[in-house]
């Protein structure tokens, strides 16, 4: 059974069973989590983030940047060589973060 890491298999299967909100409901508090320990150092430069959503389907996670992550030049490396590289290694079924404006 796969509780913690979630393959994308695993999830299409879960999708037409009883589990499904039970595992949406894991993962978002999992995304959370990690985010809620990136947060802090986003905060130092005067800005901040928010999980808006996660597509288990195509392992897409989106957020959205606010404060100075929003004009900031910078803000695309934090989200991907950031942000998007660890939840990519602590959730092996996330394969992109996005950022919505």
């Amino acid at each position: 059974m796969c509780f913690f890491f979630l393959p994308q298999v695993c999830l299409r299967q879960a999708k037409n069973g009883i589990l499904w909100a039970s595992i949406m409901s894991l993962l978002h508090k999992r995304i959370e989590a990690i985010l809620t320990q990136i947060r802090p150092a986003i905060q130092l430069d005067g800005g901040d983030l928010e999980f808006v959503d996660f597509l288990p389907e195509t392992g897409v996670v989106m957020v959205r940047m606010h404060g100075a992550c929003v004009n900031c030049p910078m803000s695309q490396v934090t989200l991907k060589m950031g942000i998007e590289a660890t939840l990519k290694d602590a959730m092996p079924e996330i394969t992109e973060v996005i950022a919505l404006t």
